[in-house]
């Protein structure tokens, strides 16, 4: 029988791979990787804003990167600066803000190991409930959003002659992806929620033969991957964390290693 911590950790980050997957196919077409990584970084900065509150940490979290999404969003709409300019600044700068902040809770013992890798076996009731709340709420609003935010990915000048409302969709997957980070810090940390999000899809996208199959894929690598990390985890005394991502890692590299007409069936 597993212990009762394995058993929420393994439910932990199924939950979260399996959400993470259809937003990360978006991110894998629209060649967000360093999106994804500044609302990490400044998820560091709403636990040290969650301590200093006296918050709750994932509440504070997903405040910050809720509203660093709306910042960059509406940054990105101007000309001065180029998107990965304003990326870098903000992703740096909430990080280092974050670590300032840190640096005042004298009181306060903060493992910042684990907020930068993951502790996923120290994921608690609350955590899956905001896990699998969160993840249910992502993924709905996302269904939703399917087929606007597909026609704005493949062209956004015929999406909006179509009548998609442009700007509202981009903020809201936005928003939803704020709110995927924020949880998913918990099991892989800020460094690697990123490539929780991309490496799956990034397999997927040899494998799948339309947009739904590449989420489902990307979900289901997800789910793999999450499994053969714990497995290593455990078997090996690894982190955790790092143990999922390099899973995920082997997995595109066995993906990539298949022919062609085999990996499309």
């Amino acid at each position: 029988m597993f212990d009762d911590f394995l058993l929420r950790a393994l439910c932990g980050g199924l939950g979260v791979a399996a959400v993470s997957g259809p937003f990360g196919v978006f991110m894998v077409w629209r060649r967000l990787a360093y999106f994804g990584d500044t609302l990490a970084h400044s998820a560091l900065l709403g636990v040290a804003l969650g301590f200093l509150l006296h918050l709750d940490l994932t509440l504070a979290t997903v405040a910050v990167c809720q509203l660093l999404a709306l910042l960059l969003f509406v940054l990105q709409r101007q000309r001065e600066l180029a998107g990965d300019t304003l990326l870098g600044i903000l992703a740096h700068g909430s990080l280092a803000l974050g670590l300032v902040a840190l640096a005042f809770l004298r009181d306060v013992r903060v493992d910042l190991m684990a907020y930068l890798f993951g502790d996923i076996l120290a994921v608690s009731r609350g955590d899956l409930a905001w896990i699998f709340g969160g993840g249910l709420l992502a993924i709905s609003v996302l269904a939703a959003i399917w087929r606007p935010l597909l026609a704005l990915t493949v062209h956004e000048d015929l999406a909006r002659v179509d009548g998609v409302a442009t700007g509202l969709v981009q903020w809201l997957y936005t928003a939803l992806l704020a709110l995927v980070v924020a949880v998913m810090m918990k099991i892989v940390g800020i460094v690697l929620v990123t490539a929780l999000l991309i490496i799956p899809a990034a397999a997927a996208r040899r494998l799948a033969r339309s947009p739904e199959a590449m989420a489902a894929l990307a979900s289901l690598i997800g789910c793999l991957a999450v499994g053969g990390g714990l497995f290593a985890s455990l078997r090996w005394d690894t982190p955790a964390g790092p143990s999922i991502v390099v899973s995920a890692a082997l997995l595109f590299v066995l993906t990539r290693a298949l022919p062609r007409s085999l990996a499309r069936g």
